[in-house]
C-alpha cells in the first residue's frame, strides 16, 4: 500500500449489508448524487431525507434502506468526495517531474470544479461549520497524504528540481485556485457577466492557474510527447 493513502473510509459507518448487484449499485449512485445536490443548496441540518428522495426519484424508505440515516449518507458522500481529491496526489510521486505533476493536479481540481461543482460547495460548508464529520479524516488521512506528497516535493527542491516553496502552503494555494471556480462561481459569472462559464472560458483560467504556479515554482511547461 503506498504510504501517502492510508485507506479509511467513513464509508465503513453505513449498515451491514451483503454485497449488491448492479441494481443496489446503480441506486446507491443516484441517491450519492441527489444527495450531493440537497446537501450543497440546504446543509447539513436543512437536508431532510424527504427531499434527497424526492430528487433521486426513489421512495424514502430506499434511501433509509440503503444508507440507515442522514448522517451515513453525508459521512458517505464526503467521504467520495474527499477520496476524489485525495486520489489526484498519485501525480506527486519521487521520480515524476516536477511541472507534469502540478499541471496535471491542477487539471484534475479544475475538471472537477466544472464538472461537480456541488460536491466542492458540500465540503465547502462543512468546513465553515466546522468540519465536525470530517474532523478525523482531515486530521488522520488528509494530513498523512499530504505529509508524505510534500516531503516529494521537498526533495525535489533539495534536488534542485524546483524553486524553493513551502510545499504546505503551495498546496493551500492549489485548492483555493481551483475550487474557487466551484465555491464561488456567483461571483465570478457576476463579474464576467455571463451566466455560465463556458468550456473555453474555463480551459483559460486552467491554463491561467498551470502558468502561474509553474512560474512561481521556477519550472516551465512539460512539452508535448512527440507525436502526440
Amino acid at each position: 500500500m503506498d504510504a501517502g493513502r492510508p485507506r479509511e473510509s467513513h464509508a465503513a459507518l453505513a449498515p451491514s449489508r451483503p454485497a449488491g448487484g448492479r441494481t443496489r449499485r446503480a441506486n446507491e449512485a443516484r441517491i450519492l448524487q441527489a444527495a450531493e445536490a440537497v446537501f450543497a443548496e440546504a446543509g447539513f441540518n436543512g437536508a431532510t431525507m424527504q427531499a434527497i428522495a424526492e430528487r433521486a426519484g426513489l421512495p424514502k424508505a430506499n434511501v433509509h434502506y440503503y444508507f440507515g440515516t442522514k448522517e451515513v449518507l453525508y459521512r458517505t458522500l464526503l467521504d467520495t468526495i474527499l477520496d476524489m481529491w485525495v486520489d489526484a496526489f498519485d501525480h506527486f510521486t519521487p521520480d515524476a517531474d516536477p511541472a507534469t505533476a502540478l499541471e496535471r493536479y491542477i487539471r484534475d481540481k479544475m475538471t472537477w470544479s466544472r464538472e461537480r461543482p456541488l460536491a466542492s460547495k458540500v465540503f465547502a460548508n462543512e468546513i465553515i461549520h466546522g468540519a465536525q464529520h470530517v474532523e478525523h479524516y482531515l486530521s488522520t488521512k488528509l494530513r498523512q497524504t499530504l505529509d508524505y506528497r510534500t516531503g516529494i516535493i521537498r526533495q525535489w527542491i533539495d534536488d534542485g528540481r524546483m524553486a524553493p516553496v513551502a510545499p504546505h502552503h503551495l498546496f493551500f494555494t492549489l485548492w483555493a485556485m481551483t475550487q474557487t471556480y466551484a465555491d464561488f462561481d456567483v461571483q465570478i459569472r457576476h463579474v464576467l457577466a455571463v451566466d455560465a462559464l463556458s468550456d473555453a472560458e474555463f480551459d483559460r483560467a486552467t491554463d491561467h492557474a498551470i502558468d502561474f504556479v509553474l512560474r512561481g515554482c521556477g519550472l516551465d511547461r512539460a512539452a508535448p510527447p512527440k507525436g502526440g
